[in-house]
């Protein structure tokens, strides 16, 4: 073999190794900028969702346990049903506190007593309803929020909450209702993109910072898109609430439903200003 025709195939050579450095440089390059597209994309989605609740899509309401007071109303001290937010409000300001924020919970019974586990400050009013049926309830798996005696919120499907053997003293409210929205960072199977099933709908998650997530939307929607909302908000569990029923108390956002028909509300209030009440 001639020295020429050796330098040819050792040109070739690294030619060929050259080819095969870039090949794979290109395609490292590919991949880290379609990671970061991907991120962006995310970014921008996020941007988008959390700009939707600006855009009369949502009523948001994130809520710190450590320093708000979180409760479950369902009657009165005298054995009524509260049933709107209205009255809600009323018995509250009889106790000089005012209504921050209020939203049906889970869902109930034609007597307005609740579908499934209800737990009041320590004390269980309603079992947990492990069994099967109709509607939005029963849509498999379905969960519960609760609040413990340490002001921290759980939202987990009614499977793992029975996993993990969480006794009603260690509890200060509780509420059931389904479907699960988000389990485990991912939307319920069940749920369809594009899906024609539209409706009002209200939910909570717990956020990656453990602050509570409430949303109810101000439109129709159907649930894969509702969903979704708490997905891309962080949220890794998420459970539905009610439908056309619901409503939201906000006032700071100028968001004000007094009415209703309702068996268990959330609502958040504060000690009304004694300097005002002298005035």
């Amino acid at each position: 073999m001639t020295q020429k025709r050796i330098f040819l195939l050792i040109i070739t050579f690294v030619l060929f190794l050259i080819g095969i450095c870039f090949y794979f440089y290109q395609h490292k390059n590919s991949i880290e900028n379609q990671k970061s597209k991907n991120l962006l994309k995310k970014d921008s989605i996020s941007k988008n969702i959390e700009d939707s609740a600006e855009n009369n899509l949502f009523v948001v309401y994130v809520l710190n346990t450590k320093k708000q007071d979180l409760k479950l109303y369902w009657k009165d001290e005298k054995r009524k049903h509260f049933k709107t937010i209205k009255k809600l409000k009323a018995f509250l300001e009889t106790k000089n506190q005012d209504l921050v924020f209020a939203m049906n919970a889970g869902m109930y019974k034609k007597d307005y007593s609740p579908n499934g586990l209800f737990i009041e400050n320590k004390l269980q009013k309603a079992p947990l309803d492990t069994t099967s049926g109709k509607g939005n309830f029963y849509l498999k798996p379905n969960g519960i929020f609760y609040l413990t005696t340490e002001n921290i919120a759980f939202v987990c499907t009614t499977k793992a909450f029975i996993e993990k053997k969480v006794t009603v003293d260690s509890i200060k409210y509780a509420t059931q209702s389904g479907p699960m929205l988000v389990i485990d960072g991912q939307i319920h199977k069940e749920f369809r993109e594009n899906s024609k099933n539209l409706n009002i709908r209200n939910g909570v998650g717990i956020l990656p910072n453990n602050e509570v997530l409430f949303v109810m939307s101000k439109k129709e929607i159907n649930f894969y898109d509702f969903a979704n909302y708490f997905k891309l908000m962080g949220c890794k569990n998420a459970l539905y609430l009610d439908g056309s029923v619901s409503r939201t108390y906000l006032p700071e956002k100028k968001w004000v439903q007094l009415d209703g028909d309702f068996g268990v509300i959330f609502g958040v209030s504060t000690q009304k200003d004694k300097s005002k009440i002298l005035e």
